[in-house]
């Protein structure tokens, strides 16, 4: 389902809200951290590099939108006590958690299976898909205390459609959209409403990792599609469910 990229953020709009988004330090997720606190909600800024969430924060909070809350978080080597400490953290500070949004991930790298690291892959399938389930898991409970909540999986076109020496990446992302659409069926019925969203491209560092001979003068910036991020965390989506979500141009 394609979504257009135009949304207008309205400040105050999701006034109330709290959303977790993982890697909210840079790329996409700084830029929807940054949407995200414009239109009013308290993000729960989670990710591994303590440095660059504060100069998120520190950005958040000289524009004058809402104040974030930092929550230094690594992903890879994170244990259930640790999703636990998150958790009662979220319950005592907020009582309630309103989105979900697994930004985070790593690219491995561009290589056959057949000669595939295996230490790589194990890191990459724990950053970009067990780490999402078990988060998702342990903050179940707390966005079930929501009258409205969101969960939504940052997925890629190599996740809907095989290419080759895309490893680790491309087949966590096969397994990121089979963890949304098995979620949105089994919480149907609930307040949860989940979608995976292929944003499609964007200059960030791992694109350019991705692809290193790119020109990358004319790929769009983060900024100018996160704000259909506070769309999908809004009541303007609320009929959204099981989506395989795809940016459009505007």
């Amino acid at each position: 389902m394609n979504i257009k990229t135009n949304y207008q953020v309205t400040q105050n709009e999701l006034t109330g809200k709290v959303v977790l988004v993982t890697g909210a330090n840079r790329g996409f997720g700084r830029a929807m951290t940054l949407d995200l606190a414009k239109a009013g909600a308290t993000v729960i800024m989670l990710g591994r590099d303590l440095g660059s969430l504060e100069e998120t924060y520190d950005e958040v909070v000289d524009l004058g939108y809402q104040e974030p809350m930092l929550y230094p978080f690594d992903l890879e080597g994170a244990g259930p006590e640790h999703y636990e400490q998150l958790q009662a953290g979220v319950l005592q500070t907020f009582g309630q958690l309103d989105g979900l949004i697994h930004n985070a991930g790593v690219i491995g790298t561009m290589m056959s299976i057949e000669q595939y690291d295996l230490k790589l892959w194990y890191s990459t399938m724990q950053i970009n898909v067990n780490a999402a389930f078990m988060l998702t898991q342990f903050l179940m409970p707390v966005l079930n205390k929501s009258a409205d909540a969101r969960i939504l999986f940052l997925s890629s076109s190599v996740g809907r459609k095989a290419r080759a020496y895309w490893g680790a990446y491309g087949v966590s992302k096969f397994a990121i959209e089979g963890l949304s659409k098995t979620l949105s069926e089994e919480l149907e019925k609930t307040n949860i409403r989940v979608n995976s969203l292929d944003p499609g491209k964007m200059k960030t560092e791992m694109r350019r990792k991705a692809y290193p001979a790119e020109n990358s003068d004319k790929i769009p910036l983060p900024e100018s599609k996160s704000p259909v991020i506070v769309y999908l965390m809004s009541q303007a989506s609320k009929d959204l469910n099981g989506e395989q979500l795809t940016l459009s141009d505007a």
